[in-house]
C-alpha cells in the first residue's frame, strides 16, 4: 500500500490530479472515523474530512516521503479536529451526542439479547462516558481515542500529536486517570 501511496503522492505532484483520489479512497474512512469520535456528530465529522483531504492536498509537496502518509493525513484530521472543538469550546456549543441522526434512514431490528432494563442501563452507561469525555482537553480525547480506539501506538500518537514519545504516553495517562474518576461510581460495589 505503501508504494500505491508514494506513486499517488508522486503523480499528484507531477500535476495528475486525479491521482490524489487513490489517496483519499485509501483513507477517507479512517479520517472519518477519528473525526466521528472527536465531533460526535456526522455533518462535523464530514466537514472535517474534507478540510482535511483540502489542506492534504494543497501542501501536498510539504509531505515527507520517509514517513506515512497515513501518519502525515491522521495529523491534519487531529489539527483539524482540534482547532474545531477549540471553535466550538469557544462559542459555547460543544456537545457529544450518541443519539442517531433523526434524518438517518435507519432500520432498527428488535434484538432478543437485551431486554429494557439493560438498554436503559446501557443508554446511561453511554450517556455518562460522553460526559466523561467532555471532561478531557482535545488532546487527551484525541491522544486517548487513538490509542484505546484506533489501537495506535504511543509513538504514532506522539508523531499524530507533534508531542514528544513521553509527553504523549503522559498525555493518554491522564485521559485515562480522568475518565477511571469520573467513571468510578458505575462500577463501585456496593
Amino acid at each position: 500500500m505503501e508504494t500505491l501511496e508514494a506513486t499517488a503522492v508522486a503523480q499528484v505532484l507531477s500535476g495528475d490530479r486525479d491521482a490524489f483520489r487513490v489517496l483519499v479512497d485509501a483513507h477517507a474512512r479512517a479520517v472519518f472515523s477519528v473525526a466521528f469520535r472527536m465531533t460526535g456528530n456526522k455533518e462535523d465529522a464530514d466537514e472535517i474530512v474534507q478540510e482535511t483531504f483540502l489542506r492534504a492536498y494543497k501542501s501536498l509537496d510539504r509531505f515527507e516521503a520517509r514517513s506515512k502518509f497515513s501518519t502525515w493525513i491522521y495529523r491534519i484530521a487531529v489539527n483539524r479536529c482540534l482547532d474545531f472543538l477549540e471553535k466550538k469550546k469557544i462559542a459555547g456549543t460543544y456537545t457529544i451526542s450518541d443519539e442517531p441522526d433523526p434524518e438517518e434512514n435507519t432500520i432498527q431490528l428488535p434484538s432478543n439479547d437485551a431486554g429494557p432494563d439493560r438498554l436503559l442501563m446501557s443508554k446511561e452507561a453511554k450517556m455518562k462516558i460522553s460526559q466523561a469525555m467532555t471532561q478531557l482537553t482535545p488532546t487527551e480525547r484525541v491522544a486517548f481515542t487513538l490509542r484505546h480506539v484506533d489501537g495506535q501506538s504511543i509513538e504514532e500518537i506522539s508523531r499524530a500529536l507533534k508531542i514528544r514519545e513521553n509527553a504523549a504516553k503522559n498525555t493518554v495517562f491522564r485521559a485515562v486517570r480522568k475518565l477511571r474518576v469520573a467513571l468510578e461510581p458505575m462500577v463501585a460495589t456496593k
